[in-house]
C-alpha cells in the first residue's frame, strides 16, 4: 500500500506540472492583460506596472520564476485586489467554499443513499418510481436553474429563508441544497442499482432463509457492499462539490473562492487564475487518492492488487 501512495503521490506531481505549465501558457497567449480595460492606461503607465510584476520579461524567464513560486506554494500578487496576493484571497475564500461544499455534500451522500435503499427495497412500487423521477429530474436541472427555483419559491414566496448573502446556517440552506441536487440524484440511481444487484446474490438469500429481518438484512449484510460505487465516486464528487460552486456562490451573492475566481476572469487577473487552478486541481487529486485508499481499505480485493502492484 506504501508503495502504491508513494507512486500516485509522484503521479500527483506530474500532473499538476502539467496543469500549472498549461494555465500558464494559456493566461500568456490570451488577448489583453491584466491591465487592459475599457478605460485605456497611458502608454508609461502601464509600461510601468508590466515592470513592476515582471510582464515585461520573456516568457521563459516568467515560467521558470512562477514554476518556483508555485513550489514555495507562493501563488504571487493579484493584479486587481490591492495590496492583496492570491494566498490571502484563498485563505479568505475557500473556508467558505469548503464550509458550502461539505454542506452539500453530506446532503447529497446521506439523502442519496437513502432514497436509492428505499427505492430497491421498494422496487415497482410508487416509492420507486417517485423517488426514480426526482432523481431524473435532479440530474436533468442544471444547478443554476434549481437555485433559481428555490429562490423563488422558498425565498420569494414562502420567505421562509432569505434570497441571498451569508451570515448564518440559514442562509447556507438553499445554495447547499441547490448545489447538491444533481449528485443526490446521481448517487440515489447508484445505490439503487447496486443494491439491486447485491440483494439478488446468494449470501442475501441464505440470510432470508435463515429467518433474518429485513431490516438487518439490508442494512447490515447488503448495504456496506452497495456502497463501495459510492465510496469510489466520493473522490472526484467531494473535489467537484466543493471547487464547483462558481455559479452558486455567484447567485447567492457568498463570498467564496469561486465567487473570486468568477471575478478573476472577467478582471484578467491571471495570477488569481492560475493559482485558484492548481489549488483546486491539488484538492481534485487528493481527494481521488484518498477515496483510493479507503476503497482499497474496504475492499480487500483493491487492497490485495495494491500491494502485488497491480
Amino acid at each position: 500500500m506504501l508503495k502504491y501512495i508513494l507512486r500516485r503521490l509522484a503521479s500527483i506531481l506530474l500532473t499538476l506540472f502539467v496543469i500549472v505549465t498549461i494555465t500558464f501558457f494559456l493566461m500568456r497567449i490570451a488577448p489583453g492583460n491584466p491591465f487592459t480595460s475599457e478605460k485605456r492606461l497611458p502608454p508609461e503607465i502601464e509600461a510601468n506596472l508590466n515592470a513592476h510584476y515582471g510582464l515585461d520579461q520573456p516568457w521563459y524567464k516568467q515560467y521558470a520564476q512562477y514554476l518556483v513560486k508555485v513550489a514555495t506554494w507562493d501563488f504571487g500578487p493579484s493584479f486587481k485586489y490591492k495590496g492583496q496576493t492570491v494566498n490571502d484571497l484563498i485563505a479568505d475564500g475557500f473556508p467558505v467554499s469548503l464550509y458550502l461544499g461539505l454542506e452539500a455534500l453530506f446532503i447529497a451522500v446521506f439523502f442519496g443513499i437513502l432514497l436509492g435503499v428505499f427505492a430497491a427495497v421498494r422496487q415497482n412500487s410508487w416509492v420507486d418510481y417517485s423517488s426514480m423521477s426526482l432523481a431524473v429530474i435532479g440530474i436533468s436541472v442544471p444547478s443554476f436553474i434549481m437555485a433559481a427555483v428555490l429562490q423563488y419559491i422558498f425565498a420569494i414566496k414562502l420567505e421562509w429563508f432569505p434570497i441571498a448573502t451569508w451570515a448564518s446556517f440559514k442562509h447556507t440552506i438553499l445554495p447547499s441544497v441547490a448545489l447538491a441536487m444533481m449528485p443526490l440524484a446521481y448517487i440515489a440511481r447508484l445505490t439503487r442499482s447496486t443494491m439491486l444487484e447485491v440483494l439478488n446474490n446468494d449470501y442475501i438469500k441464505t440470510a432470508k432463509s435463515k429467518g433474518f429481518s429485513e431490516r438487518v438484512i439490508v442494512y447490515r449484510h447488503a448495504l456496506r457492499n452497495s456502497l463501495l460505487p459510492v465510496i469510489s465516486y466520493l473522490g472526484p464528487l467531494t473535489a467537484n462539490i466543493i471547487t464547483g460552486s462558481f455559479v452558486i456562490e455567484k447567485i447567492f451573492g457568498i463570498p467564496g473562492l469561486g465567487a473570486h475566481f468568477v471575478q478573476s476572469i472577467t478582471n484578467r487577473d491571471y495570477t488569481v487564475i492560475m493559482g485558484v487552478t492548481t489549488f483546486y486541481s491539488i484538492i481534485l487529486l487528493l481527494a481521488v487518492l484518498l477515496v483510493d485508499i479507503v476503497y482499497g481499505l474496504i475492499d480487500p480485493r483493491i487492497k490485495v492488487s495494491a500491494k502485488e502492484g497491480v
